[in-house]
């Protein structure tokens, strides 16, 4: 299952819920009719959507008042994988196909393991977790990540010097 947002405070009093995006793509993931599964299990389904001030607004299905829809605040909204589309770009990724490969400099040597991808206003940024050291922030640009090869579970980095001191 992969996270395509998480539900915040209600908005209103008839059970719509604001949400922080977490996919490129949220017309086509928000769509009315999509079905989320929830972090509990729970299953729902997007009635209507709409944008207010930057944020998604999302009504659903069976939320018909404030006070279920606070009971959902927090609650990550995921997808099976699969259902996710390859990007059309060879140069995107979605953060799932990221997560968990082995960061290596361009001499080989291991750098440490992808294990979260922060988007900002700033671009991406992956989150290399290093053994005995604390975790590095690379940012994901063509200069520093030349290299994604998802068949052998690697990137290749040419950071700066002293990106990962």
């Amino acid at each position: 299952m992969v996270a395509v947002g998480r539900i915040g405070r209600p908005h209103g009093v008839r059970g719509e819920v604001s949400v922080v995006v977490t996919t490129d793509e949220p017309e086509q993931r928000f769509a009315v009719g999509t079905v989320f599964e929830l972090d509990a299990g729970r299953r729902v389904t997007v009635a209507a959507t709409r944008w207010h001030k930057g944020m998604l607004l999302v009504c659903l299905e069976g939320v018909a008042d404030r006070t279920e829809a606070e009971t959902l605040r927090g609650a990550e909204l995921t997808v099976p994988v699969d259902e996710l589309p390859d990007p059309d770009d060879p140069d995107e990724f979605h953060d799932h196909q990221l997560i968990g490969l082995r960061a290596e400099l361009a001499d080989g040597a291991t750098a440490g393991t992808v294990r979260d991808v922060l988007h900002g206003p700033g671009g991406e940024l992956l989150v290399l977790a290093r053994p005995d050291l604390p975790d590095a922030l690379v940012p994901f640009v063509r200069d520093i990540v030349p290299t994604v090869d998802l068949p052998a579970g690697r990137v290749v980095l040419t950071p700066p010097e002293g990106l990962l001191d």
